[in-house]
């Protein structure tokens, strides 16, 4: 879905081909019919530029929420029976979490990407839409429900984690980065959903908690798509799956059952 050429024209030429690039991406649609409603879900990945680089849109979730408490997070949850699409999830779920305005003509949607397998086992689909009024950031407000902080970080920063140098980033030592590295940390483990192969946890120093988990996946993914390069650091664990058919073939008998 690629935006008016007057949404684009007050962005940086970089940010102007990051943008056009990923939305010539052609991802996979896989067939999600055989998951039940109820095991749906998406995020909306909110792309703005300041300072001439593009930035996403990140949320510290409430430490009072059931699960995944104090953790970085997309905007976004499960589908909705009144939604028509997982855009309309995406959109709903950001509007209910930060405020951000519905139907708004300076924010364009540019597409989705292939879905993820979340801990829980939800197919998580995110939608990525650009903000071509940063203005908006600042007028955001966190749900008290489910947001304790919104922030942001450089979406570039996520193929090359130095980049975040510039940023206030959190001081080491402390509970949100309690990490030898400085700005990027990984383990690698045995996940029993994957058939006990090795899936490699990707943790990312920002100025709030720590990116990680399905959030780090879903922006690296992103990044090498619009950057149109690779991880400066290594991306997978060995064996580690990468093909999302892989994962959700393992998956479709087991979804429909899960309470």
């Amino acid at each position: 879905m690629t935006p008016p050429a007057a949404a684009l024209a007050n962005l940086s030429p970089r940010s102007q081909a990051t943008i056009q690039r990923f939305v010539t991406h052609n991802p996979e649609k896989p067939d999600l019919s055989p998951f039940p409603r109820s095991k749906l879900a998406a995020v909306l990945v909110l792309l703005f530029e300041e300072a001439g680089e593009l930035r996403v849109l990140l949320t510290t979730r409430s430490k009072d929420l059931r699960t995944h408490p104090g953790q970085t997070a997309l905007p976004g949850g499960r589908v909705d029976e009144s939604d028509a699409t997982v855009i309309q999830t995406a959109y709903r779920e950001a509007h209910e979490e930060v405020g951000l305005p519905l139907n708004s003509p300076d924010i364009h949607t540019l597409g989705t990407v292939r879905p993820f397998i979340s801990l829980h086992r939800l197919v998580v689909t995110p939608v990525v839409a650009l903000l071509t009024d940063p203005s908006i950031i600042s007028t955001l407000k966190a749900s008290e429900d489910e947001v304790a902080h919104i922030f942001s970080h450089p979406l570039e920063a996520i193929l090359d984690p130095a980049l975040s140098r510039k940023e206030p980033l959190v001081s080491p030592g402390t509970e949100d980065w309690i990490y030898d590295t400085e700005f990027h940390s990984t383990t690698d483990s045995s996940v029993p959903m994957l058939n006990n192969t090795y899936y490699r946890m990707h943790r990312f120093r920002s100025s709030a908690t720590p990116i990680k988990g399905l959030t780090a996946d879903i922006l690296i993914h992103i990044a090498e798509v619009a950057f149109g390069r690779p991880t400066e650091y290594d991306r997978w664990a060995e064996g580690q799956p990468r093909a999302f058919a892989a994962t959700i073939q393992t998956l479709s008998p087991a979804i429909p059952s899960l309470s």
